[in-house]
């Protein structure tokens, strides 16, 4: 990867990933890679030991960080085909890649390392079975409660990436037809004073109408539409008709 070098790109994307004196990027490091020359890195080194990942996720360098999580996110997707989904071996593989991806939180600091791996590890763990609990294989029902808490812990944390990962991984479940985890995150997260968190809860509440229900979408709108930001109600109407949205924004 560092082969793969781009100064002109580097000097871009530090830029756009804010990493300025007081932006929320401030520190991080850039290789200059493209996420699909990152995507193909990981590509060639799938099989790579999941106890080899943790160097990738310290990395100095953003893109190797990415690298890192998303060798995670290749090997979970892996692991949770459909005809996987009751193994315990599994299980227990998928279990061991999410307690990582849990210990080394603070390491996916930017949005994009967020986004490109929350969802996709986490949220596809809420919609299967789980061993965490330590009781043996747990059904996706019986493990609820744990999910939550697991899902609690990171919205109560004071670290802004642990928060946004609470919530954007409730894609999963809402492109399932869940709507709980999305409408329980967005309604804790809902004044919070961070700009990031202001659009990942208006995107993921317009995913949840998009693809549970438009009128559970009004409904939430409606207890508290004077509790959000106007990120958050711009981001959460986009799929509404141009005159819908105008009425929402005029309240």
């Amino acid at each position: 990867m560092e082969s793969l070098r781009d100064d002109a790109q580097r000097e871009v994307l530090m830029s756009f990933f804010k990493t300025a004196p007081g932006e929320y990027g401030h520190g991080d490091e850039f290789l200059g890679l493209r996420v699909p020359q990152t995507r193909e890195v990981v590509r060639k080194v799938v099989d790579v030991p999941l106890d080899q990942v943790p160097q990738l996720l310290h990395s100095r360098w953003h893109e190797v960080r990415l690298c890192g999580l998303l060798l995670m996110v290749a090997r979970f997707e892996r692991l949770s085909r459909p005809k996987l989904a009751e193994d315990v071996d599994a299980i227990r593989a998928r279990d061991e890649i999410v307690s990582m991806y849990l210990r080394h939180a603070e390491c996916a600091n930017n949005w994009d390392l967020v986004d490109l791996s929350a969802p996709k590890i986490l949220g596809n763990w809420l919609m299967l079975p789980t061993a965490l609990e330590g009781v043996g294989r747990v059904s996706v029902a019986e493990s609820r409660p744990y999910k939550m808490k697991v899902l609690d812990d990171l919205a109560d944390s004071e670290n802004l990436w642990r928060q946004r990962m609470s919530m954007v991984c409730t894609w999963m479940p809402s492109h399932e037809g869940d709507p709980s985890y999305c409408l329980r995150y967005a309604e804790k997260h809902l004044r919070h004073q961070h700009d990031l968190m202001h659009k990942a809860v208006g995107w993921m509440l317009r995913e949840m109408g998009k693809h549970v229900s438009m009128d559970l979408l009004r409904e939430f709108l409606k207890s508290h539409l004077h509790d959000m930001s106007r990120t958050t109600l711009r981001y959460a109407i986009e799929k509404m008709s141009p005159e819908e949205r105008r009425s929402w924004l005029e309240q």
